[in-house]
Order: structure tokens, then C-alpha cells, then sequence
């Protein structure tokens, strides 16, 4: 049986939306927002929310010396590991 997806139901398409925007789809572009106002509203609230969060916490890289320790430390800790324990 297929599913028309412009006669999905609003509590449908409102479960499949975090599914649709983690996966990077065009959510805007989903036939259920074609006919349906009250969910084309609650996609622009969550890209206006979405926005705000994004200018709130904007992306830094960290720098390329933190890489370099992390890798350090895991080398350490992996020659640590496989050396065996002395007794004393």
C-alpha cells in the first residue's frame, strides 16, 4: 500500500520532519506543504529558531595544536597500555 504524501497527516509529517532536516532534505519541498498552512508555519518557525541558534553559537575550529595533543595523549596512553606493569 502507498502513501499519498499530500494526504499525510499533520501528526505524520510532524514525526517525519526531524528525520527530513537531519538528513539535509529540503523539508520546504515536502508535497504535504503544499496543502497544509498550519505545517508550512511551524517549518518557518524552526528555521527562524534554527537561524537564531546558529548566530548564538557560532562554529569555531579549534586549533590544529589541540588536534596534535589529543593525538599525543592517545599515542601515550596506547605505549602505556602495552607495556606490561613491573612488580615491585
Amino acid at each position: 500500500m502507498t502513501h499519498d504524501p499530500h494526504k499525510m497527516s499533520c501528526a505524520a509529517f510532524q514525526a517525519l520532519l526531524p528525520e527530513l532536516i537531519g538528513s539535509g532534505a529540503d523539508a520546504a519541498a515536502h508535497p504535504h506543504l503544499q496543502s497544509c498552512e498550519l505545517c508550512r508555519a511551524l517549518l518557518a518557525d524552526l528555521e527562524i529558531i534554527a537561524e537564531a541558534a546558529r548566530q548564538l553559537l557560532p562554529i569555531v575550529e579549534p586549533p590544529d595544536e589541540l588536534w596534535e595533543q589529543i593525538e599525543s595523549a592517545i599515542r601515550k596512553d596506547e605505549i602505556s597500555a602495552a607495556q606490561p606493569e613491573h612488580l615491585s
